[in-house]
């Protein structure tokens, strides 16, 4: 499989967006936060994701002149609509901002509705943690997943993430169904077989096969729990954001569906962890970690670089396929 350097990987993956309509600092934001997916070895969020975005912005399900536009403004919550731009840079600087006004106010929380597909959630909670925040951030998506009980989709992956300021930072970064979508359509890509237990077929049935599952829907991580967890970020997503619920959202793997606008909503929250402790400063972060490494364990996340800060010199490894789709691309958009 082709190895690149991430420097190279962004400034390409800058190039075909640039090509294809998006403002320069919209489109190095979101070639970073794509990038670093890949290298954080997400390959399923990173890079193989960009053909999809560039077809969804040729047929014009993506806006590539979006602006965020504000629908509330309070001290501690911002709401934006997205006006169907890109995910990544507009989920960015909404982090930002949850970022600055916490900082001042304790806490603070950003939506952003009408908006499309970020890549992996986690990225987002390191605005937070750069400042010494606490950060937590929920997105939807196609409806993929049904309700406990239920033989329909009706709920997204419904991922969460949070970000932790310890040393070294913790970060969870989940899907609530038993795997991310996008690991779906990297196994169907690579016509590799599925676990038991990870899929539905259009009809219920369970299968292994990733193409029937696409077509399909997930099962729930850790059953009705993951459900419960799912119906919870849908709640403060598509919901409460809007304007669009799960069930509604087109999917970008389908190509019949591209020039139909995502409209998925996001949502992050930011806190003062200096604000937190009940009996003023504490060492207790370093103390957690600590037992954690003691016991054998490690925290989650804690083996990932910061997205805001990558090395251009780190490599990261892709597919044939998509080193394939990304030459085409730059023969069709003229780089």
């Amino acid at each position: 499989m082709p190895t690149l350097n991430v420097g190279s990987a962004i400034a390409t993956a800058t190039s075909l967006l640039e090509a294809a309509g998006v403002p320069k600092e919209e489109a190095v934001t979101t070639a970073r936060c794509i990038v670093a997916s890949d290298r954080w070895g997400i390959g399923s969020h990173g890079l193989m994701r960009l053909p999809f975005y560039l077809s969804r912005l040729q047929a014009g399900g993506i806006n590539p002149k979006a602006e965020l536009k504000i629908v509330t403004d309070l001290p501690s919550l911002v709401v934006f609509d997205g006006d169907d731009g890109l995910g990544h840079w507009q989920l960015q600087k909404a982090s930002e901002i949850a970022s600055e006004r916490a900082m001042v106010n304790g806490i603070a929380a950003v939506g952003v509705g009408r908006s499309n597909h970020c890549g992996a959630l986690g990225i987002y909670v390191w605005p937070m943690i750069n400042r010494g925040l606490v950060g937590i951030a929920f997105s939807t998506g196609p409806a993929v997943m049904p309700p406990w009980g239920g033989n329909q989709p009706l709920l997204s992956t419904s991922p969460i993430a949070a970000g932790i300021p310890t040393n070294p930072p913790t970060v969870v970064d989940l899907a609530t169904s038993a795997v991310a979508r996008g690991k779906i359509q990297a196994k169907a890509q690579a016509g590799a077989e599925l676990e038991p237990g990870w899929a539905f077929t259009k009809d219920g049935a369970p299968t292994t096969d990733a193409k029937e599952a696409l077509a399909g829907m997930l099962a729930p991580l850790g059953g009705v729990k993951g459900y419960a967890i799912a119906v919870l970020v849908e709640s403060l997503t598509g919901m409460l954001i809007g304007p669009t619920l799960a069930k509604n959202i087109p999917d970008m793997f389908a190509a019949s569906q591209d020039a139909l606008p995502q409209q998925i909503s996001h949502f992050v929250i930011a806190i003062d962890a200096s604000k937190l402790s009940v009996d003023g400063s504490n060492d207790r972060t370093k103390e957690f970690a600590q037992e954690v490494n003691a016991a054998g364990g490690r925290l989650p996340g804690s083996n990932r670089v910061n997205p805001e800060n990558l090395n251009n010199g780190d490599e990261i490894t892709i597919t044939d396929q998509v080193s394939e789709q990304l030459s085409t691309w730059s023969t069709k958009l003229g780089i």
